[in-house]
């Protein structure tokens, strides 16, 4: 599938969690899910069909952090401004693409990556 057929569609989702070594334990053993680690503070896991993270902040219980991909992020920052989200973390970089957080009017909090 090609990056433009990835466009907004939900492509990733993240784990605030008190210790990751923790959370590979509990998944890798409940789950059979496998792990990259990036250094101390996160860690990637694979469920055998979906990606997500583990991330070292202080643990969200009740939801996850839903990841959405984009080909233009700075277009999609403004889509998501003029529909009434509100930006909680502005466009910044991380090890593999660009990003921003932003809540739904609901209050639900996900995030809009792009590789470039």
């Amino acid at each position: 599938m090609s990056t433009a057929d990835q466009h907004h569609r939900i492509d990733y989702i993240e784990f605030n969690v008190a210790s990751i070594a923790a959370s590979k334990a509990f998944y890798g053993e409940a789950f059979g899910w496998t792990f990259q680690d990036y250094g101390p503070d996160y860690c990637e896991f694979r469920d055998g069909r979906l990606t997500g993270g583990f991330t070292h902040d202080a643990a969200q219980p009740g939801g996850a952090l839903v990841v959405l991909y984009s080909t233009a992020l700075e277009d999609s920052l403004a889509k998501v401004d003029a529909a009434g989200g509100r930006i909680t973390k502005p466009i910044f970089a991380f090890p593999g693409g660009r990003r921003f957080q932003f809540t739904d009017p609901d209050g639900y909090e996900l995030a809009v990556w792009s590789a470039t």
